[in-house]
């Protein structure tokens, strides 16, 4: 198998359980059946002691609920979890859901555990959750890293400065993590094994129905959840979306995304896959393959670092960096062109149709191109009484309405319109010296194609 050894940490370096029923896995971060490195090292592991392999997962509903999450994001989360269930049940891999935290669950189970092996994520509740799991925990806990390319600390011991300081890292590291990873068959099926759970997510629909959390913000038909749909998606790009990528990227009417990003953000597909899937397309051309790569991994990559290194990376204070709050810090007085509410942004209730339409697509789809959401959030700084404000206002809409809200590329991207990764430029009023986006940018593109774009998608959403 090709589990490189740099994706592996143990966390409880003890011998297996000796009188345990099953290996556990806790399908927290890498929500597939298949292309999962940790769900790999369980049936591994399982095969060598010969058991059975349980998959967990805790359903997080109601107070304790993960935070921000609503109707629309745990709609896709169900639906692909159904999926995952199924692909699991086919391997022969027993499937637990309950509702309580993922530390409770896995804490609980692990119980009658020889072993157990945790996927990783990055933010501090899921960091929360490992800290838990280890302390209570008594057999031998395994992580493997496998929802990035190249493991995080592997690619860098501290935080990066920018792309251009990650990029070389990634570049001499990544040829050897982008490996297929071919599936062990189970000795042993969880036929008698499997433990009681609460939660028969089957029916996503049913099980959403009975939570509960903010349905002001509903699911989108526009994307369904689940790793069949993903791979369903990627190869369709790749077959008739991906010649002319490295030119279309940036051009939001011209279609050319792969729209992974829902996907990836609930690790309904493994990066891994899809570096694989682009480097062997056949449409295409050395540059579209590069810059597709340069946003899966290196952009993506350099999410993971800022909020693994970045205590506090969702608070303005400690996400941006202090040349870029001083400098906005002076202009804070300045007089702003247009200001809004949060309420009148949220509703697209501002003088600017192409920003209207951009923030019309987040709220009714759930996405927004890439340099869409660039302007849109440079927008909101100019638009807002106060630099701090902007950045918890970006945030929360942000996190609401898109479907990959609350991700490390999230976090990052949001703090990026305040500085970070990026450098001084020309001072403007409102700006200081942090970078301008004006509406000359939409110049680069057909917006007016974009527009008409948007709302052939939102009416589709009906």
């Amino acid at each position: 198998m090709a589990i490189q050894g740099e994706r592996i940490r143990v966390l409880n370096d003890v011998e297996p359980r000796a009188d345990g029923r099953y290996v556990l896995y806790l399908l927290q971060q890498a929500n597939r059946a298949r292309f999962n490195p940790a769900l790999e090292l369980a049936i591994e592991e399982a095969n060598r002691l010969d058991l059975p392999v349980i998959a967990c997962f805790g359903l997080l509903d109601g107070k304790s609920g993960f935070p921000e999450a609503n109707a629309r994001h745990y709609a896709f989360l169900l639906q692909g979890l159904a999926d995952a269930k199924a692909g699991l049940e086919k391997r022969g891999i027993g499937f637990v859901m309950r509702k309580c935290s993922p530390a409770k669950i896995a804490i609980d189970l692990a119980k009658e555990a020889a072993l157990l092996v945790l996927d990783r994520g990055y933010l501090a509740i899921q960091k929360g959750w490992y800290r838990e799991i280890t302390k209570a925990v008594k057999t031998r806990i395994v992580q493997v890293e496998g929802d990035v390319v190249v493991p995080v600390e592997t690619a860098s011991n501290k935080h990066e400065f920018a792309a251009r300081t990650l990029r070389p890292k990634l570049n001499r590291l990544w040829d050897p993590f982008i490996a297929d990873l071919r599936p062990p068959k189970l000795k042993h099926a969880a036929k008698d094994v499997t433990p009681k759970g609460e939660i028969d997510v089957s029916d996503p629909e049913a099980v959403l129905a009975g939570m509960s959390l903010d349905r002001v913000v509903g699911p989108v038909k526009r994307f369904i959840g689940g790793e069949t749909e993903a791979r369903k998606r990627l190869k369709a790009f790749l077959k008739d979306g991906f010649e002319g990528y490295g030119n279309g990227r940036n051009r939001p009417e011209a279609s050319a995304a792969s729209h992974m990003s829902p996907f990836l953000h609930f690790g309904q597909i493994s990066p891994v896959e899809i570096a694989l899937a682009v480097r062997e397309a056949k449409a295409g051309d050395d540059d579209d393959r590069g810059a597709y790569l340069e946003e899966l991994i290196v952009r993506r990559e350099l999410a993971m670092n800022h909020v693994f290194y970045t205590e506090g990376y969702d608070d303005y204070d400690k996400a941006v960096p202090d040349w870029a709050r001083k400098t906005l810090a002076e202009q804070a007085e300045d007089k702003r062109p247009h200001a809004y509410s949060e309420e009148q942004l949220a509703a697209g209730e501002t003088h600017d149709l192409y920003w209207n339409a951009a923030m019309r697509e987040m709220r009714e789809t759930g996405y927004m191109h890439n340099q869409l959401r660039m302007y849109w959030g440079k927008k909101i700084l100019e638009w807002s009484p106060s630099p701090k404000e902007g950045f918890a206002r970006t945030l929360r809409l942000n996190n609401r309405y898109f479907l990959d809200g609350r991700d490390p590329n999230s976090f990052t991207n949001v703090a990026w319109v305040y500085g970070l990764h990026d450098r001084p430029w020309q001072r403007r009023p409102i700006f200081g010296t942090v970078r301008y986006q004006s509406e000359n940018s939409l110049k680069k593109f057909d917006a007016k194609g974009y527009v008409k774009a948007v709302e052939r998608l939102c009416a589709a959403e009906g």
